[in-house]
């Protein structure tokens, strides 16, 4: 058996263009889905999809080890950018599709089987802009406090949200005391019983990150993600060792020896690896192992399309320090057209059963994604109230 034509096929999703990775074989009806959705890089990840797959035509699919080395190796620049690894992810996770499909079991039991009942799903909130924060704080509050009822009444026993704004390098009071007063109302809205993540979206410098971190510890935050930017390691492990709620971060981190610093350093006790930026189910394992080994815990990055669901969902079921799925199911309202999924959501607790189908147990239909032809996606930007250039 042997790759035949690795193929892209881009859907827009409202916030983003999907991007799957389809790779397919010389064996009629066996190939592969990945993907490698890349906001606002989407042409980037397409060109960079088909310049890999010049080193794997012709190449054993059920080789996936030995292909990631060359994808990773032999363009010289090796693949830690964040372009090439997303393009290396997506094909990565399409060859081990291959393999489940030709070995006729899912992927997680390539790699020992489950090691878990079920999984348990959070959703994301969203967050307030910036003149709701400082404009109508009371209104952000009760916003917060409205979709975290939301959350709760859908089954969700955990959620996330972005209750930080952004802020310059310093700032006062304001900023926190707004941040601390939509995490109150949240808490209040939703009793001790739910878990509250907080995202910040690394908007934060080190001193911000320190001061928030600080003001929503006593709110016993399942995880507060990305205080800072994920490259100040040192900050990232200042904010860990001086509260008691478990940092987040990695999914900005694109290769081992990334998450190697980072683990070194203490900088989190929960790794957001993500499966489709950080090299695939190949390197994902390599990156669990390392985290074991720091006993640090697994709560992958996820807001992209079904193939990274599916992945990341599987990867779950064989990974025994992976604790939750991040969960986008209701993105755009077509997205059961497109996708057909091996696994069930169990509405009482948003929790899921291990996919019993070969491979990622999932089938795209490439019809209903072409209904949905690239979209330019809207820039987001971001800037303080002095006009100077904020982060995203």
């Amino acid at each position: 058996m042997r790759i035949e034509r690795i193929e892209t096929l881009v859907c827009h999703a409202r916030m983003r263009n999907w991007v799957f990775i389809k790779v397919i074989t010389d064996t009629p009806g066996l190939f592969g889905w990945g993907e490698a959705t890349l906001e606002w890089h989407t042409r980037s990840i397409v060109g960079a999809v088909e310049d890999l797959s010049q080193l794997l035509i012709g190449e054993d699919p059920t080789r996936p080890e030995h292909l990631w080395q060359m994808m990773w190796r032999q363009h010289f620049w090796h693949g830690g950018d964040i372009v090439r690894a997303t393009a290396i992810s997506g094909i990565d996770i399409a060859l081990w599709d291959i393999v489940g499909k030709q070995l006729g079991v899912p992927c997680h039991k390539l790699w020992g089987g489950p090691v878990r009942d079920y999984i348990r799903l959070y959703c994301h909130l969203g967050g307030g802009n910036l003149e709701s924060f400082y404009e109508t704080p009371v209104d952000n509050a009760k916003q917060f406090a409205d979709l975290a009822h939301e959350a709760v009444a859908a089954g969700f026993t955990a959620f996330k949200s972005m209750a930080v704004p952004p802020t310059m390098p310093i700032e006062g009071l304001r900023p926190v005391k707004a941040a601390e007063a939509c995490v109150a109302a949240m808490r209040e809205a939703v009793g001790d019983s739910i878990d509250i993540m907080v995202d910040c979206h690394a908007r934060p410098s080190p001193a911000m990150g320190m001061r928030f971190a600080k003001a929503l510890d006593p709110y016993g935050l399942y995880f507060f993600e990305e205080p800072c930017w994920p490259e100040n390691i040192a900050g990232l492990a200042a904010i860990n060792a001086a509260v008691t709620t478990p940092i987040a971060t990695g999914e900005r981190l694109t290769h081992l020896a990334a998450f190697r610093d980072l683990f070194e350093a203490r900088g989190c006790e929960i790794c957001q690896m993500d499966i489709t930026h950080c090299g695939g189910f190949t390197e994902a394992r390599r990156i669990a192992a390392l985290a074991e080994a720091h006993r640090i815990a697994l709560a992958p990055h996820n807001p992209q399309g079904p193939v990274s669901t599916a992945a990341s969902l599987e990867f779950g079921f064989s990974q025994p320090s992976y604790i939750i799925c991040e969960s986008v199911h209701e993105d755009v309202p077509w997205r059961r057209d497109v996708v057909q999924e091996g696994f069930a959501v169990e509405p009482a607790g948003r929790i899921v059963r291990p996919n019993t189908r070969p491979g990622l147990g999932i089938e795209i239909n490439e019809d209903e994604v072409r209904k949905h032809p690239f979209q330019q996606e809207i820039a987001q930007r971001v800037f303080y109230r002095d006009g100077s250039v904020g982060d995203w």
